[in-house]
């Protein structure tokens, strides 16, 4: 095994791509932010890795030997043996940005629910300092995974038994022309309820929904950077 060297305070805490095969151990340092690209197709395999190299244990700096990864990977492409590793490893972050994530993202939930959210007895919004207060109460859970808005509506609904609370909603209806339809509907269903959905036959689709009312232009900007502001949008309430 050969020790790579160039980095000796930095691998004390990395963020890997680990993978166990045929009895060994096999991991890439990665940046983390873009492996989370790389899984929605955003980012290719070079842009994930820190390093070009693959190690048997990345923390002590022991490269793996060429004659290894022919032996298990069939190639000593390192672009090669790190995608398998990715795609079929265990990924591992620091602690450090485990951390930082969440509080981003409980950051930028906190920003929705603070704009959207209102206490249905007054229908005057809550401070945000209160939400923060509730969401700890009940033991709310971030997923650093998952996208803000796709996590709203589970934490306002977790927030009921301890807060007052719900979202000042607006129903809008649009019409996305066939060429966008399919991947509207996924932008569509994560920013609120679809209450309409019809399909035309020739393949564009009219649907109504409701969502929160301080994230419509948020909704618009998504579908028409989407659509190339083709689609057609009617507020209804």
């Amino acid at each position: 095994m050969k020790s790579f060297k160039t980095f000796d305070k930095e691998r004390l805490s990395v963020n890997l791509a680990k993978l166990k095969k045929s009895g060994e151990n096999f991991e890439v340092i990665i940046n983390p932010d873009k492996i989370l690209e790389y899984r929605k197709n955003q980012a290719d395999v070079r842009e994930v890795l820190k390093y070009e190299k693959i190690f048997s244990d990345a923390k002590k700096g022991f490269e793996a030997s060429v004659e290894r990864l022919k032996s298990v990977f069939g190639t000593d492409n390192v672009l090669e043996c790190a995608k398998n590793i990715i795609e079929k490893g265990e990924i591992q972050f620091t602690q450090e940005y485990r951390d930082q994530k969440r509080k981003e993202k409980q950051n930028k939930i906190l920003d929705i629910i603070t704009r959207n959210a209102v206490d249905p007895k007054t229908g005057l919004p809550h401070p945000r300092a209160r939400i923060e207060a509730a969401m700890d109460e009940a033991k709310v859970k971030i997923d650093y995974y998952k996208d803000a808005e796709d996590q709203v509506n589970d934490i306002i609904k977790a927030l009921q038994p301890v807060l007052p609370i719900k979202f000042a909603v607006k129903e809008i209806q649009v019409k996305i022309g066939p060429l966008y339809a399919g991947k509207a509907y996924s932008i569509v269903e994560r920013y609120g309820k679809i209450k309409m959905d019809n399909w035309q036959t020739d393949g564009s689709w009219i649907c109504s929904v409701e969502i929160p009312a301080g994230m419509q232009n948020e909704f618009f900007d998504e579908l028409n950077k989407l659509t190339h502001g083709s689609m057609e949008s009617k507020v209804l309430r």
